[in-house]
């Protein structure tokens, strides 16, 4: 670790990790107890286990304990569900959740409403049916996305999502810890990581890696703070490649052969209210390395993290901060000590897209694609929506595996021709729109994140009001002349930022009960930082807020100019001068 001439006191869960035993307690032993809760230092260690202790606000009662429940996130690299994980996370919805499923933006699932009691036969019934929970939460590297389109003649998103997978695994902990907690020692059901992958956990190049460690690259502390990693194919920009804390694009040559990637680091989104020195930032670029050099390199970088990541205030941690502090310059610099070369000039790429692979499309083998749209990620019944219901029938009936998107959706694939008719004939029986034209863009494009009544960050609604949010918004739209307009729209209860809104052309980010500070400017792409425009807007004054900025939109905009784009083009004291915000 990095050393100093005047030691820094750590924060707290530095010391938790390192006498976490590798992370084993205090979550084993409280598992052992007749409570119905963990304390705080096992929750921060279970987190690493993919699972955060919540309180349902919604079932408070002044002077009672309470409503102690847990919240499970798989971790499934490139969004990857087989069939028998997905009918297993739907069976364990209803024993022991509350019966919802929830895509998260990271391509996995979550489960609410799980008791303390049941968290170890919930994680079991997950890794024996080809899943697991490992990291999904914690000081490490998160869930690895990759663009879900299993297009089999496009070499280059087969190359992404194989690289979402070995790089999962590269980063995945490796002290044994997960098994023995919840399989009492059993080794999951799942293949050995490449050859090349466990050739890179065993090389120590320029001290990336401690030798004979149980964690060979993290060590007793683990990462500063979580860590997010993407690939993806150029011009795709599905996962939101620069909100990442390391992005990677795959390079191919005409034949479609793997050459290497290029490669982006330092962003991320979340920040705190009225906490100047924490910001969203987005990536910038780092260069270019050859696909026998990208385990070196990725270990380049979390290693430089890892040693000179703060880890004395937990708001500082991320490595966006350390790159803002050093500048690319110096960060590159001390990655290249730990690679052991310098690295090349970034590959040239055409511009960035926004994809969503909703409706149908051909696989390129004979076989089809469907990506369905999950309003904010929420598998569930809801009287005469049952898409809960449909999955079930498809994917029992079919055996389809299933890709989770960036976006909250689901894809369904590997479908015969044949079968097509059958799948829309469920889905409408189930009240479950397959064609996305049909689907106001409004919501095709927005994300929430859950918020109240769970999330404990959250100090006002999101998941629950974002779909009256897009109604008015439509309504407003519709009553200004300005029915075709499409924009993207973000919401989250808290600052920080799990629904990435800081990327949106309209940000809600909540700042106060039934209030949220308005982030404008972003585009549709994702590949532009939005401003804040205001830091509190009631919920109830959408429309007289809004109306004046949209109306200065249609007279001045040019033509073909989406709302983003024009925000950010006038730019917001324009809006504010004109509008008198």
């Amino acid at each position: 670790m990095v050393t100093t001439s005047t030691p820094k006191k750590l924060a707290k869960v530095e010391h938790l990790k390192t006498d976490s035993n590798y992370l084993r307690e205090p979550v084993a032993s409280e598992l052992l107890l007749d409570t119905n809760y963990f304390t705080e230092d096992a929750i921060q260690i279970l987190k690493f286990h993919g699972s955060y202790q919540q309180d349902n606000r919604d079932n408070r009662v002044k002077g009672e304990e309470k409503d102690y429940q847990m919240m499970l996130r798989t971790r499934n690299p490139g969004g990857f569900i087989p069939p028998q994980l997905y009918l297993a996370l739907d069976r364990l919805a209803s024993d022991y959740g509350n019966e919802t499923i929830r895509a998260t933006t990271r391509q996995g699932f979550q489960m609410h409403g799980i008791l303390k009691k049941n968290l170890k036969p919930a994680i079991t019934a997950i890794v024996q049916n080809m899943g697991s929970t490992l990291g999904a939460c914690g000081d490490l590297n998160r869930n690895v996305m990759a663009p879900p389109a299993p297009f089999k003649k496009k070499p280059e998103y087969r190359h992404a999502l194989t690289y979402a997978d070995r790089i999962a695994d590269l980063l995945t902990p490796q002290s044994g810890a997960y098994y023995e907690v919840w399989l009492d020692g059993e080794k999951a059901i799942s293949g050995e990581p490449a050859p090349e992958v466990k050739a890179a956990l065993a090389t120590d190049l320029n001290r990336t890696i401690f030798p004979g460690d149980p964690e060979p690259l993290y060590g007793t502390q683990y990462m500063p703070r979580k860590f997010k990693i993407a690939i993806t194919v150029p011009g795709d920009n599905s996962i939101d490649i620069f909100s990442q804390d390391l992005g990677l694009v795959v390079i191919t040559n005409a034949k479609g052969q793997l050459l290497g990637f290029n490669v982006y680091a330092g962003g991320g989104l979340g920040r705190t209210h009225n906490k100047e020195e924490t910001f969203a930032r987005i990536a910038d670029p780092i260069g270019y390395v050859t696909k026998a050099n990208i385990y070196d390199l990725v270990k380049a970088i979390v290693a430089t993290q890892r040693d000179y990541g703060d880890r004395t205030n937990r708001r500082h941690a991320r490595m966006k901060y350390l790159i803002h502090d050093w500048g690319v310059a110096k960060f590159k610099a001390k990655v290249e000590e730990y690679y052991g070369k310098k690295i090349q000039p970034l590959k040239q790429l055409p511009a960035f897209k926004y994809l969503d692979f909703l409706g149908w499309h051909e696989q390129g083998d004979g076989k089809l694609f469907l990506g369905i749209s999950v309003v904010n990620g929420r598998i569930k019944d809801d009287g005469d929506f049952k898409l809960r219901t449909a999955l079930r029938e498809i994917v029992q009936t079919y055996k389809i595996p299933m890709r989770v998107t960036p976006h909250q959706n689901v894809l369904i694939y590997d479908i015969k021709p044949a079968d097509r008719d059958k799948i829309d004939k469920i889905l409408i029986a189930n009240g479950v729109e397959p064609d996305p034209t049909k689907i106001d863009t409004l919501v095709r494009y927005s994300m929430a994140c859950p918020a109240l009544p769970t999330c404990g960050l959250a100090v006002t609604e999101s998941e629950r009001v974002a779909p009256s949010v897009n109604e008015r918004f439509r309504a407003l739209l519709d009553k200004l002349g300005l029915p075709d307009e499409q924009f993207v729209i973000r919401m989250t209860g808290c600052p920080n930022g799990c629904a990435r809104p800081y990327m949106a052309e309209v940000g809600f980010v909540g700042s106060f009960p039934e209030s949220y500070q308005v982030w404008l400017a972003g585009c549709p792409a994702q590949t532009r930082l939005a401003q804040v425009y205001t830091d509190r807007m009631h919920i109830n004054d959408l429309e007289t807020f809004f109306t004046p900025i949209l109306e200065y939109f249609k007279r001045d905009r040019k033509p073909d100019e989406g709302f983003g784009d024009f925000c950010n083009r006038v730019g917001l004291a324009s809006i504010r001068e004109v509008c008198k915000h």
